[in-house]
């Protein structure tokens, strides 16, 4: 008895829908990113462009959807993202037949990288209005993103110097030989001889040299200007100072699993509501203590309105941060160490008034064993915890692909304003009637969602 299967005949010619609306669901992320796009701002994309001349660019906007979609769904790299612009339909519908290589979508990224930074404002500013974030309580924190530079390529001053050293010795070694075998030469043939190039080896020890002396030079004017800054120091370069030759603005930093890494200091500040990006940045220092109150700023002024509450961890704790924010009155609450699970469950709640002969720390560990203490505290680890978990692992943010920091920040801001979207689409039932949503087939058409 024969057996009866579905018809398959990969040579079959297809009719195509007309329509690219037809291509996908209507409730694809790639039809979403496509109507918030075509209601942000991108004045400041298209005030760019001065006279026409030669073939004409693409379209803006649609750079911009293809780039706010890749970081979205992981796609950050220009190269990978051509490719996704021929074989994946999401990133077929956004373009509408146009298939932008890679060097163009790189150069569009660069060119325009401080412009779509500021859209993260934009969409935050939609969030809000779709009734995503509360502002009830924000909490920081920082996770390490590796450069776009390997740390074997960084090297200490202590050993610039020696390496200065070493080269200089053998530059002047193969000059005096070279210059004895001249002179023995114009014996031989005569002084009008012409010479040859310097050997390859000369020529490669010179060029390393120039960049270790370079380097240095960049080490002890930053070293100059720290001291100048602080007023502390005499701007004498630490010997084990480090400097990456391929990302010099990068720095070597101790990742969450203990590595060390060549990377940048990232920094989140999520409402406690929906998961949602408030405020983001990037730093060079290792650390977070100095980091708190600029993050808690860019928070209050990213809505000029003072959250109820922050709560970051112990790496965030310092005598002036609490100062600071007591003179903000504002209600945070930061570990001024680390608080074990034994700590927390062997902890008895204070009783009575605070004594008010208390040290910052000493108030704070008080605060932190209250009932109300404990719970703001641990919104932390349902708060900004995930979303650090969310842009490395879904978004794939574990290597910036950029260098340099005002890069690497833009290309951070990038990845939070695609966390935003992503937060607006799964939340795309309360955003009927925001300002990008109203009559709109995002809102309106998928409400239902």
């Amino acid at each position: 008895m024969g057996k009866t299967f579905r018809a398959y005949d990969p040579e079959q010619l297809l009719v195509l829908p007309p329509s690219l609306q037809e291509w996908l669901p209507a409730d694809h992320l790639a039809y979403f990113v496509s109507d918030v796009v075509d209601g942000l701002d991108l004045s400041a994309i298209y005030e760019s462009y001065s006279e026409e001349r030669g073939y004409p660019p693409y379209n803006p906007t649609m750079m911009t959807k293809l780039w706010l979609y890749g970081y979205a769904c992981g796609v950050r790299s220009a190269r990978k993202l051509q490719r996704a612009t021929r074989e994946d339909v999401g990133f077929r519908v956004l373009c509408a037949g146009n298939e932008p290589d890679f060097r163009t979508l790189s150069e569009f990224r660069r060119r325009h990288l401080e412009a779509l930074g500021r859209l993260f404002a934009q969409v935050l500013q939609l969030c809000r209005e779709a009734g995503l974030v509360k502002l009830g309580h924000v909490a920081i924190d920082g996770t390490k993103v590796k450069a776009n530079a390997s740390k074997h390529k960084a090297m200490s001053y202590e050993r610039m110097v020696a390496q200065e050293a070493r080269l200089k010795a053998e530059i002047e070694r193969w000059l005096a030989e070279v210059e004895a075998n001249d002179r023995a030469e114009d014996e031989r043939y005569g002084v009008d001889r012409t010479g040859d190039e310097l050997p390859e080896e000369l020529r490669h020890r010179e060029g390393r040299l120039k960049k270790i002396a370079e380097a240095k030079a960049a080490l002890e004017e930053r070293a100059r200007r720290a001291a100048q800054e602080s007023g502390e120091g005499d701007g004498e370069v630490t010997p084990k100072e480090q400097r990456n030759f391929t990302d010099p603005e990068s720095r070597i930093m101790r990742s969450g699993d203990g590595a060390f890494m060549q990377g940048y200091n990232a920094q989140l500040a999520v409402d406690a509501e929906k998961q949602v990006i408030v405020a983001a940045d990037v730093v060079q220092a290792a650390n977070d203590k100095r980091q708190l109150v600029p993050m808690v700023e860019a928070a209050v002024d990213a809505f000029e309105e003072v959250p109820e509450a922050f709560s970051a961890d112990a790496g965030y704790w310092s005598q002036d941060n609490a100062e600071t924010l007591q003179d903000y009155e504002i209600e945070a609450y930061v570990a001024p160490e680390k608080i074990g699970h034994r700590q927390w469950r062997d902890a008895k709640a204070p009783r009575g008034r605070i004594p008010k002969d208390l040290t910052q720390k000493e108030r704070m560990r008080r605060v932190l064993t209250t009932k109300k203490g404990r719970a703001e505290y641990d919104k932390r680890k349902i708060t900004v915890e995930p979303v650090c978990g969310q842009l490395k692992t879904v978004q794939g943010m574990r290597q910036f692909h950029l260098r340099g920091l005002v890069k690497v920040r833009g290309e951070w801001l990038l990845a939070c304003t695609s966390h935003n979207l992503l937060k607006l689409f799964r939340n795309r039932d309360r955003a009927v009637g925001s300002a990008f949503g109203a009559g709109k087939r995002t809102a309106v058409g998928l409400a239902a969602g």
